[in-house]
Formats: C-alpha cells, structure tokens, sequence
C-alpha cells in the first residue's frame, strides 16, 4: 500500500471545515497512528485500539471521505486500511465565502416545519412506520414529536413551511438555489393515477409548480418500513431551481422569479413552502418522504450553488 501514499496531502480552503471535523475525533487520530507506515484491517485496528469494530468503521469512513485514509479489499474480503500522506498542507480563507464549497447544502428533516395548514385527511409516521398522534387529527402537526417524522400527508389544499439558514456570509453572491425533495399526491389509500399540483415558494414568491401524477402504493418502498402499511410507499425525486434568469421545476422553464427577486440575507431565514394551492386545478394533496421511507435516503435538500469558486 506504500504506493498510495505521497509525502504531503494540500487542501483548498473549501475543504477545512470537512478535514478538521475528520481530525476532531479521538478515536480517528489513533487509527491514523495505528496505521503509521503499516496497513491494517478493520478488526486488527479493532484489536489494536481496544474498541468494537463497528466503531472502527464509521471513523474509517470519515477519514475516507477527507482523503486521509484509502482502503482496499483484502485476500478474505475485508477492508484493508492505509494513511495517503504523512503530513497535510491547509489553504487558509482569504476572503468571504472561499472557506465554502461551490456547492453548499443544508438537510432539512421533513418534522421540521415551521408553519404549516392542514386538513384531513392527514397524518404521520416516524422512521419506523409507526404513527405520531391519531390519523386525521391535524393537532398531531402541533405535537413536539413531529419532528420525528419520515413521511407527513394531508389531502386537498394546504402547506408545510420551513426556515433555513443562509450558510453564505455577507457580500458573497449566489447564482442559484435548488430544492430537492421525494413528493408524491395524496389519496385514500393510494391511486396511482391520482394527480395534484404541488407548489414550492421561496419567501412567498413562486418558483413552481409540478403536477404528480398519483400517490404510490404498487410497490415496497425501497427505504419504506416493513412495519408500515399504510398504502403510500413512495414518491419521485423532484427538482425546484432559482437562476438569475427564472425557475425551473425539473429542468422546464417554471416562472420568471429569479435570484435577484428573492432578496436573500445571510441575517435572515430563507423560507421554503411546499403547497397544493386553493386555485390548483389538481388539488389533490401531498406525501412528503423523508430518509427513512419512501426511495430516496434524504431529506429535503436546500442547495446554494456559486459557478465558480474564488
């Protein structure tokens, strides 16, 4: 393994928050000096620093995702274990917003909400497909156990609102915002075919409007509980963009508000809506997924995108 390894690793500015996280955590800076100028398996670094092997792997896999350490698959298919460098070499900010990736996301638990108008039918469950409060009980949106929730429904018009943070510091500029998130419409049961057209805003100024075309139930879904049967499994990925010139919903042109228009402030939350509106012409409800149901293990995503860095 001493062929991966260079004498010096050099991290851009934009990397520091995610190496000195990897760097933060007692058990990662014994596996580095376990590892030394040796490779090591998971269980023999497991024996070496006198924790349960598991642990061994979620610090691995931190340190992997900072390019601090590599692995391969050994002789009996277990992971194999070396350090890239002996020393690093860290690029410091210059200026506001170079520490930040090009691309900056924020996960929003779907509980999270900060407003919301609900009418029954409605609902929801944990990650465990039990339900949080009674079905159809709309003061079950109120309770403080919402925020464990993985999927939330309700039928007909209505909207859950949720604030995030500006991650941008002052003076920096963003080309776009992007929401992505797994929503489907809202029937008893499910109907497959069963459209409704869900709305996003963005600081109560429109960004889109797609038209699901039912609510899912045919099939497991692939994250979905075992526990749960409650008709609804999953729903489709679907993307909400703000560029300079408009939005797009899916990659179709959607309205004309733009960045500009949205007058974001890095002192100010951003304030997204998901909404099926009293004009829709499909008023048919909403399922919002969260990580742990449904196809897709996320949230929702709210992206802040610059084209280029400093």
């Amino acid at each position: 393994m001493s062929e991966l390894k260079q004498e010096t690793n050099r991290y851009p500015a934009s990397r520091i928050v995610e190496v000195a996280k990897a760097l933060s955590g007692d058990v990662r800076v014994r596996i580095l000096e376990a590892l030394g100028d040796k490779s090591m398996s998971v269980s023999q670094l497991a024996e070496a620093l006198g924790v349960a092997q598991p642990t061994v792997s979620i610090n691995i896999q931190i340190l992997e995702q900072a390019d601090l350490v590599v692995s391969t698959q050994g002789a009996n298919r277990e992971k194999i274990c070396s350090v890239t460098c002996h020393s690093i070499f860290m690029e410091l900010p210059a200026k506001p917003g170079e520490g930040l990736h090009r691309t900056e996301e924020i996960h929003m638990p779907i509980g999270m909400y900060s407003d919301c108008s609900i009418q029954p039918t409605c609902g929801m469950a944990g990650r465990d497909g039990t339900l949080i409060g009674s079905t159809d009980d709309p003061r079950a949106f109120y309770m403080p156990e919402r925020t464990e929730a993985s999927l939330l429904w309700f039928a007909g018009i209505g909207y859950v609102e949720y604030y995030f943070a500006n991650p941008m510091p002052p003076g920096v500029a963003l080309d776009e915002l992007r929401i992505r998130a797994e929503v489907c419409s809202e029937a008893p049961a499910f109907q497959q075919e069963w459209p409704s057209d869900i709305s996003v805003s963005i600081n109560d100024l429109p960004v889109g409007t797609w038209t699901s075309p039912g609510d899912f139930g045919d099939r497991k879904g692939k994250l979905s509980p075992d526990r749960w049967k409650g008709g609804t499994e999953y729903g489709m990925l679907t993307e909400w963009r703000v560029t300079k010139q408009g939005s797009l919903v899916n990659g179709h042109e959607a309205t004309s508000t733009t960045m500009d228009a949205l007058n974001l402030a890095f002192n100010r939350p951003i304030r997204v809506r998901f909404e099926v509106r009293e004009d829709a012409e499909n008023p048919r409800g909403l399922n919002l997924f969260g990580s742990g149901f449904g196809d897709h293990p996320h949230d929702i995503v709210l992206s802040f995108v610059r084209y280029t860095e400093f």
